[in-house]
């Protein structure tokens, strides 16, 4: 990793290379896009707005070209260009110029936030247009759709916040490798310390729970678009709590083991998510990593 940040830091054309390469490698193998939008976060925390400009734009422009030539697919580029390198051009120059991780995640999860109320402005009726797309996607696979129509017609209703989430988590991502890679070639341990920090206060945990108790006790329109938001602050608060309870593990006598058997367990059980995103938001009032830290010294 670190010999790839420091071949995208050697100058512009290295780094579009590796930004549009790796975004059309991403249309076999998806995780790759997080690579992608890494390069262009690297650059702008480290160059500044500007030059994060010129390689967002550079590496649109070349990765329109790979596509036309190797798939003669050119439109991917601009989706790239909108749905990732842009927002995470937006959100590195933030933590470049506030110097706080946690406003800078905080703030992608509102631009999601304002792309969900956006989209069902745009669209009229969000679920339907889920339902038909979920209705292609399994017509390809074969499946019988009669045993299938409940789920599609539940399902359709938080695709919305579900894509909106998906996509934040990428674009968090790769903020995340992108501030990594500033942090091995620059500034050793840096980026750990801003992570293990990570929180939200008690007035955004607040109008949290409040978006909650609409989805709850609002219906129709209103309430779909309340769990929809919802869904983008379980993002929120589950990326808080990972970092609460890795410094937690990490206070144990199994640290060694015990922080790595935590993500470990992330990615392998996800039940395990809606606890962490609850450790996320009471961490907003109880801060949980101060007394832990008091309780470890004590």
């Amino acid at each position: 990793m670190k010999i790839l940040a420091d071949y995208i830091m050697r100058g512009r054309t290295q780094a579009i290379i590796v930004a549009s390469t790796l975004a059309l490698l991403s249309l076999k193998f998806p995780p790759v896009s997080v690579l992608s939008s890494a390069s262009v976060a690297l650059v702008t925390l480290r160059h500044g707005t500007l030059e994060g400009m010129y390689i967002l734009f550079g590496a649109g422009i070349a990765a329109a070209l790979l596509g036309f030539f190797a798939i003669d697919n050119y439109q991917f580029a601009l989706f790239y260009a909108l749905l990732l390198w842009l927002p995470v051009w937006m959100i590195s120059i933030i933590l470049r110029e506030g110097r706080q991780l946690s406003l800078a995640v905080e703030i992608a999860v509102f631009i999601g936030i304002l792309g969900v109320a956006g989209f069902y402005l745009y669209e009229p009726d969000p679920a339907a247009m889920w339902a038909g797309l979920l209705e292609q996607m399994i017509q390809q696979t074969q499946a019988p759709i009669k045993d299938t129509r409940i789920w599609i017609d539940n399902f359709a209703h938080y695709m919305t916040g579900l894509f909106a989430a998906g996509t934040v988590f990428s674009l968090l991502f790769g903020l995340f490798l992108g501030r990594w890679w500033q942090s091995l070639l620059f500034n050793p341990g840096g980026f750990k310390q801003e992570y293990l920090a990570l929180g939200a206060g008690p007035k955004l945990a607040i109008s949290s729970l409040a978006v909650l108790a609409a989805a709850f006790f609002t219906t129709g329109t209103l309430s779909e678009i309340a769990w929809n938001m919802a869904i983008l602050l379980f993002t929120l608060y589950t990326v808080i709590g990972t970092s609460v309870l890795h410094v937690v593990f990490s206070k144990t006598k199994m640290s060694r083991f015990a922080v790595p058997l935590f993500y470990v367990t992330l990615i392998l059980v996800p039940q395990v998510l809606p606890p962490v995103a609850i450790v996320g938001l009471i961490d907003a009032w109880l801060n949980i990593r101060k007394k832990n830290s008091n309780q470890s010294g004590a």
